[in-house]
């Protein structure tokens, strides 16, 4: 097994316990007094820190804002074999090229 799928097994057992341990009901104010399980408002709290690390933790989209231009490669002016120039290519290379 992997060390991320122990520690996400680990994770939820512990999470599963405390949820358990905490089944009574207490008062929760929203808007007015209400009774509410531990378990719920616990369970509540859990996925909400769930979601916002999954937000806060996800890789962000990478925006290239600068530009990159091209180098700028000068080239040496090609030289064309013609009967006027002499070949820089061995008597061999000129047989094979032939």
């Amino acid at each position: 097994m992997k060390v991320k799928t122990i520690f996400i097994v680990i994770i939820a057992v512990l999470v599963t316990i405390i949820l358990m341990k905490n089944t009574d009901e207490v008062n929760f104010w929203l808007f007015g007094d209400t009774s509410v399980p531990k378990l719920a408002v616990l369970a509540t709290m859990f996925l909400l820190g769930l979601i916002v690390g999954f937000i806060l933790g996800r890789p962000r989209k990478k925006t290239n804002t600068t530009t990159v231009t091209p180098p700028v490669i000068s080239t040496p002016p090609l030289e064309i074999n013609r009967p006027d120039h002499p070949s820089r290519l061995s008597p061999e290379d000129e047989d094979y090229i032939k």
